[in-house]
């Protein structure tokens, strides 16, 4: 590769060394100076709370001596016994306050109200005849799936909305968890619901992280037969294929480690203001999600090989075009494209294109929407979800069935709330997020929990906590009923 440098003349060959070693030298100094300012940086953010450092050793992990879900609640309950004398009791003077969830009486401590949505919550008729898994995301808690649990609550439907290991009680849960530890988990809630429905079928609702352990119970059970079968996945924006920086976690919590710097494990350190989510975030979070989601790949790949897929269940996935996490592509060539025809579809929401808004959206999705439209060889059902026209609210589906060329167009009779530019159910630069947020409205109830999730708003600012009350939940009833729909189309039970 550098012959070329013997056939320099002997002065400038050695003139030609020392300006490559200088600027390896610049480079190396300009590298190491990099890493320094970025570490005192994260350093120099806020100090850790006892809800950052606190040991919770009462939560489960593969290997618990937990041989049932029974045993796995019981656990559950001296895990949150074990919360109450590590953090509610040891925080101090300066953050009890109104808007911290760890403090005793608090408008965001869920521990007052008639249910603690932080906690596993089931439902389990006496005669159930099917049955339904919620699973949340990283970093939230099963009120983020309770929307969804209560469209299923009809007194024949057994329901578990799992907490999944890490999460619900405080940041600090998910520093060491392992995604093996969520998988675990997952399989005994299934187990349990299973007995619960005896010939029932069970199906898996997973949002986001839960999206990516419902996909790898269902590899699992395709290589266990012991494993109950599930009848059905409904994804809402599952975790799979999300973005490398998630695998670059991992070198800056091994470098706090090195230095002795707690701070550097975090991604994030901020307010517990959220009575159902950390506001903080654990890098060894992020590694996990990059994990789990290359064990996928590779799994799926494997299955894919042996001519297993065909026993993968029937899926149904929604994902919006412009989440930051996983991108619709991604999905497509990782999950999708791996599986057989067997009643598999994809439904994506577009971003509200009227076209007084085109300008701002950065970066514009279109490009990843028009390549899913272009490849005419799915084999899935695919349903793409926009804007009648630029000038319109109105939103239109347009739907490919598998090995189709035509898209087929019909009104939904919905249209884009007022002030609404993006279904994004992740996180990313120029779009809103879902998040919950304060709810005043609900202050004089305390047995209702003072927190509306769905609502879509950006309300973090640099260098402070900048708080909208939005005046509507549509975009819940849109999501939600969106999920309803094809719940009954697609016959989930």
């Amino acid at each position: 590769m550098f012959g070329w440098i013997k056939r320099i003349p002997g002065y400038s060959r050695a003139a030609l060394t020392r300006v490559l070693k200088i600027v390896a030298m610049i480079l190396f100094g300009g590298l190491t100076t990099g890493i320094i300012l970025l570490v005192i940086t994260l350093n120099g953010r806020p100090d850790l709370s006892v809800w950052h450092e606190a040991d919770l050793d009462e939560e489960f992990t593969k290997k618990s001596d937990v041989d049932n879900f029974e045993e796995y609640l019981e656990l559950e309950d001296r895990l949150f016994v074990q919360l109450e004398k590590e953090v509610y009791d040891k925080i101090e003077d300066s953050d009890r306050r109104l808007l911290n969830r760890f403090s005793a009486g608090s408008l965001t401590d869920s521990r007052g109200w008639e249910q603690n949505w932080n906690r596993t919550w089931r439902r389990v008729p006496q005669s159930s005849s099917s049955g339904v898994l919620l699973l949340h995301g990283m970093s939230d808690s099963p009120y983020s799936m309770r929307p969804l649990g209560e469209q299923f609550d009809d007194g024949e439907t057994a329901i578990i909305a799992l907490r999944i290991p890490g999460h619900g009680t405080a940041p600090c849960g998910l520093l060491d968890t392992k995604w093996e530890d969520m998988a675990a988990a997952v399989k005994l809630a299934m187990q349990d619901l299973k007995a619960a429905v005896g010939d029932g079928p069970v199906s898996i609702i997973g949002y986001s992280n839960g999206g990516a352990l419902a996909v790898e119970y269902a590899l699992s059970a395709i290589e266990d037969q012991s494993m109950p079968r599930a009848e059905r996945l409904v994804l809402l924006s599952p975790s799979i294929g999300v973005t490398k920086m998630a695998g670059l976690a991992i070198w800056q919590s091994r470098l706090g480690r090195v230095l002795g710097l707690k701070k550097l494990a975090w991604n994030s350190i901020l307010p517990e203001y959220e009575a159902y989510k950390y506001g903080s975030f654990a890098l060894n979070a992020a590694r996990q999600a990059h994990r789990l989601t290359k064990t996928l790949r590779k799994r799926l790949s494997k299955a894919k090989s042996r001519g297993r897929l065909g026993e993968f269940p029937p899926v149904l996935a929604f994902q919006s075009v412009v989440d930051a996490t996983v991108t619709a592509p991604a999905l497509v060539e990782v999950l999708f494209d791996s599986l057989p025809e067997n009643g598999h579809e994809l439904v994506l929401y577009d971003i509200n294109r009227l076209t007084e808004l085109e300008p701002i959206y950065q970066p514009n999705p279109t490009p990843g929407l028009d390549r899913i439209k272009a490849n005419l060889g799915h084999s899935f059902r695919v349903t793409i979800l926009e804007n009648k026209d630029g000038d319109s609210r109105e939103i239109f589906a347009h739907t490919r069935e598998p090995g189709s060329d035509r898209l087929n167009t019909r009104p939904t009779g919905l249209s884009w709330p007022a002030g609404i530019y993006s279904l994004s159910v992740g996180t990313g630069r120029g779009f809103s997020r879902f998040r919950s947020t304060i709810d005043y409205r609900n202050w004089s109830k305390p047995e209702t929990p003072a927190v509306v999730s769905g609502d879509v708003a950006t309300y973090r600012t640099v260098g402070q906590v900048d708080l909208r009350f939005p005046d509507t939940v549509e975009s819940t009833a849109a999501v939600v009923g969106g999920v309803v729909r094809h719940r009954r189309s697609h016959q989930i039970h």
